[in-house]
C-alpha cells in the first residue's frame, strides 16, 4: 500500500512538557438526545481541585474517567468513578504523565505519555496498581495519540516529519498517513474510519479516513477557533467555542448548531471534550 504524504505548511511547536495553560476543571454532564437535537445537563465537577486538570478519557465500559491532574508542581494520572463519585490517583512518579487512555481489552491497564528527564515523550503501559510501567513506544517523541482498536494505535509524532502514524501491532508495521493534523483525532463510532482535523488549508477542516485504503472524506469545516472535537454515537460532530458547544451532522447540516447546556455554574473557555462509549455522558474541560 502506497501512502501519500501531504507537504507540511504549518509546524507543530511543542515543548517536551510545558503547562503554561490556565488552571482548568473537568465537568461531566448527561448528553441527552431527542430526535436530531441534544441537551447537556446535570453537571458534576470530577476534578475538584485548584490547578490544571485536563485530557479526560472514558474507560471502555464507561464507568470511569481517566485524566491528567497537577499536584506538587507536576502532573500525575487520576481516575474518577462515576457511580460512586470517587477520585483516586493512579500514578505518583518523579516524571510527568499525561494523556491517559484505557488500554483496549485490558480492564486494569491504561496508557499515557511520560515526559522523562531526557526530554523524551514515550508511551507507557501502566497497571492500576502493583506493577511497574512498561514502555510501549520509546523510540520517537509522541505529542498525541488515540487507540483505534486493540491492535491499532494512532500517534502524532514529532521529528523529521511531524505526522499522524498508524501502528499495527498485529502486523508489526508502522506507516504515516497524514501531515498537518490537529491534536484531536479519534475513531468514528460504529465505523472503521479515523476522524481528524486537517490544518492543510488556511481554514481547518474535519475529515474521515479509511485506514485500509487511505481514502479521505471531507466532513465539515471545523468550528472557528476550536481545536477539539468528539463524535456522538450517531455520527454528529461536537466542537466547543468560548462557553458553548456546537454540533454538526455531515451531509445534512449546513452550519454549526448550538447545543443547549443546562448549568448553574458559568462555563468559560470550553476546550477538550469526550463522549462515553454509550453516548450518554460527555466530559468537558473548562477554564477554572
Amino acid at each position: 500500500m502506497q501512502i501519500k504524504i501531504i507537504p507540511s505548511i504549518f509546524m507543530l511547536l511543542i515543548s517536551s512538557f510545558a503547562f503554561a495553560q490556565e488552571a482548568t476543571e473537568i465537568y461531566l454532564f448527561d448528553l441527552i438526545e431527542s430526535g436530531k437535537s441534544f441537551t447537556i445537563k446535570n453537571l458534576v465537577n470530577i476534578s475538584k481541585q485548584t490547578g490544571y486538570d485536563n485530557q479526560p478519557s472514558f474507560t471502555e465500559d464507561g464507568s470511569s474517567i481517566l485524566f491528567t491532574s497537577f499536584r506538587d508542581g507536576q502532573s500525575d494520572i487520576a481516575i474518577y468513578d462515576i457511580e460512586h463519585d470517587l477520585r483516586n490517583w493512579l500514578t505518583d512518579t518523579p516524571e510527568n504523565e499525561f494523556s491517559p487512555m484505557a488500554y483496549p481489552g485490558k480492564k486494569k491497564l491504561f496508557t499515557c505519555i511520560r515526559a522523562d528527564k531526557e526530554e523524551s515523550q514515550k508511551l507507557y503501559i501502566y497497571a492500576y496498581k502493583g506493577k511497574e510501567p512498561e514502555v510501549l513506544i520509546g523510540d520517537v517523541k509522541i505529542a498525541y495519540y488515540t487507540w483505534f482498536d486493540k491492535n491499532t494505535l494512532i500517534t502524532y509524532e514529532l521529528g523529521d516529519m511531524d505526522a499522524l502514524y498508524v501502528h499495527n501491532f498485529k502486523l508489526k508495521i508502522k506507516y504515516p498517513v497524514q501531515q498537518n493534523a490537529g491534536r484531536s483525532f479519534l475513531r468514528k463510532p460504529g465505523t472503521v474510519l479515523l476522524g481528524f482535523i486537517s490544518e492543510l488549508h488556511e481554514e481547518p477542516e474535519v475529515y474521515s479516513m479509511d485506514l485500509k485504503t487511505s481514502k479521505l472524506n471531507y466532513l465539515a469545516d471545523a468550528l472557528e477557533n476550536s481545536m477539539d472535537m468528539a463524535f456522538t454515537t450517531n455520527g454528529n460532530i461536537l466542537m466547543a467555542k468560548d462557553n458553548q458547544i456546537y454540533k454538526f451532522r455531515p451531509e445534512e447540516d449546513k452550519e454549526w448548531k448550538n447545543v443547549p447546556i443546562e448549568s448553574e455554574i458559568p462555563l468559560k473557555q470550553i476546550t477538550r471534550l469526550t463522549i462515553s462509549p454509550d453516548g450518554k455522558k460527555i466530559a468537558v474541560v473548562v477554564a477554572e
